[in-house]
C-alpha cells in the first residue's frame, strides 16, 4: 500500500529531527472510520515505534513529548491520534 501524504511528511519530520534507526508507521485510520475525529480521507489515526540515539537516558514521558513536538503541525492539522512506541538505542537490545 502506497504511503500517503501525511504519513511522507510524519516519516521525514522524525528521520530529520532523529536520524532512528528503526522507524515503523502504520496507518490505522480504517480501523477507526466513523469515529468522532475520523475524516473519510484517513490518514488521522497512526502507530509509531522509533528507536533513535537521541531517546537514549530519557524517561518515556520525554520521548513521546520529543516526538510531539516534531510533529506539532501535522497534530495541529489534523493527526488526530498517534500511538508511540519511542526507545532509546540502548533500551532496543
Amino acid at each position: 500500500m502506497a504511503e500517503g501524504t501525511r504519513a511522507r511528511s510524519i516519516r521525514e519530520k522524525l528521520v530529520t529531527a532523529f536520524k532512528p534507526s528503526r522507524l515503523d508507521l502504520v496507518d490505522e485510520s480504517a480501523r477507526h472510520a466513523g469515529h468522532a475525529g475520523a475524516p473519510a480521507g484517513g490518514e488521522s489515526h497512526f502507530r509509531l515505534t522509533i528507536i533513535a540515539p537521541a531517546f537514549d537516558g530519557k524517561s518515556r514521558v520525554e520521548r513521546h513529548r520529543m516526538v510531539n513536538q516534531v510533529l506539532a503541525a501535522e497534530l495541529a492539522a489534523g493527526l488526530h491520534a498517534l500511538t508511540i512506541k519511542a526507545l532509546g538505542e540502548q533500551d532496543a537490545d
